[in-house]
Protein backbone atom coordinates (compact mmCIF):
# COMPACT_ATOMS: atom_id res chain seq x y z
CA UNK A 1 0.00 0.00 0.00
CA UNK A 2 1.36 3.32 -0.70
CA UNK A 3 1.83 5.70 2.19
CA UNK A 4 2.98 9.06 0.85
CA UNK A 5 0.55 11.35 -0.61
CA UNK A 6 2.66 11.55 -3.76
CA UNK A 7 2.61 7.22 -3.72
CA UNK A 8 -1.10 7.23 -3.68
CA UNK A 9 -1.08 9.40 -6.29
CA UNK A 10 1.06 7.42 -8.26
CA UNK A 11 -0.99 4.49 -7.51
CA UNK A 12 -4.18 6.37 -8.42
CA UNK A 13 -2.73 7.11 -11.82
CA UNK A 14 -0.84 3.39 -12.57
CA UNK A 15 -4.80 1.68 -12.00
CA UNK A 16 -6.13 4.65 -14.48
CA UNK A 17 -3.28 3.50 -16.84
CA UNK A 18 -3.71 -0.07 -16.50
CA UNK A 19 -7.49 0.31 -17.40
CA UNK A 20 -6.12 2.15 -20.87
CA UNK A 21 -3.80 -0.73 -21.51
CA UNK A 22 -5.95 -3.44 -20.92
CA UNK A 23 -8.54 -1.77 -23.53
CA UNK A 24 -6.11 -1.33 -26.03
CA UNK A 25 -4.34 -4.55 -25.60
CA UNK A 26 -8.07 -6.08 -25.80
CA UNK A 27 -9.17 -4.41 -28.84
CA UNK A 28 -5.51 -5.87 -30.71
CA UNK A 29 -6.19 -9.25 -29.78
CA UNK A 30 -9.56 -9.22 -30.88
CA UNK A 31 -8.88 -7.99 -33.97
CA UNK A 32 -6.39 -9.85 -34.28
CA UNK A 33 -8.44 -13.26 -33.76
CA UNK A 34 -10.98 -12.00 -36.68
CA UNK A 35 -8.85 -11.95 -38.70
CA UNK A 36 -7.59 -15.51 -37.68
CA UNK A 37 -11.50 -16.56 -38.03
CA UNK A 38 -11.98 -14.78 -41.33
CA UNK A 39 -8.70 -17.10 -42.49
CA UNK A 40 -9.44 -20.63 -40.98
CA UNK A 41 -13.00 -19.94 -42.71
CA UNK A 42 -11.19 -19.15 -45.87
CA UNK A 43 -12.80 -15.53 -46.44
CA UNK A 44 -9.11 -14.41 -47.53
CA UNK A 45 -11.29 -10.82 -49.04
CA UNK A 46 -12.54 -10.13 -45.46
CA UNK A 47 -9.22 -10.94 -43.50
CA UNK A 48 -7.78 -8.38 -45.92
CA UNK A 49 -10.19 -6.06 -44.75
CA UNK A 50 -9.59 -6.38 -41.49
CA UNK A 51 -5.94 -6.00 -41.92
CA UNK A 52 -5.83 -2.20 -42.10
CA UNK A 53 -7.62 -2.20 -38.64
CA UNK A 54 -5.53 -4.47 -36.90
CA UNK A 55 -2.28 -2.99 -37.80
CA UNK A 56 -3.79 0.25 -36.04
CA UNK A 57 -4.79 -1.40 -33.11
CA UNK A 58 -1.01 -2.61 -33.35
CA UNK A 59 0.26 0.53 -33.80
CA UNK A 60 -1.37 2.19 -31.22
CA UNK A 61 -0.68 -0.03 -28.59
CA UNK A 62 3.14 0.42 -29.30
CA UNK A 63 3.25 3.74 -29.43
CA UNK A 64 1.42 3.59 -26.12
CA UNK A 65 4.24 1.43 -25.21
CA UNK A 66 1.59 -1.79 -24.05
CA UNK A 67 3.78 -3.55 -26.41
CA UNK A 68 7.28 -2.91 -27.67
CA UNK A 69 8.36 -1.83 -31.51
CA UNK A 70 9.59 -5.16 -32.58
CA UNK A 71 6.80 -7.16 -31.29
CA UNK A 72 4.16 -4.71 -33.13
CA UNK A 73 6.48 -5.54 -36.32
CA UNK A 74 6.10 -9.35 -35.95
CA UNK A 75 2.94 -9.41 -35.10
CA UNK A 76 1.88 -7.40 -38.15
CA UNK A 77 4.00 -9.30 -40.29
CA UNK A 78 2.92 -12.48 -39.04
CA UNK A 79 -0.51 -11.31 -39.97
CA UNK A 80 0.14 -10.57 -43.20
CA UNK A 81 1.64 -13.50 -44.05
CA UNK A 82 -1.08 -15.77 -42.88
CA UNK A 83 -3.61 -13.63 -45.39
CA UNK A 84 -1.12 -14.19 -48.13
CA UNK A 85 -0.45 -17.54 -47.29
CA UNK A 86 -3.82 -18.56 -46.96
CA UNK A 87 -4.54 -17.16 -50.14
CA UNK A 88 -2.88 -19.48 -52.03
Amino acid sequence: MPITKNAVKAHAQSERRKVFNIRRKSAMKEVTKNIDKAVEAGDTKKAEELLPTAYKAIDKAAKRGVIKANTAARKKSRLSARIVKSKK
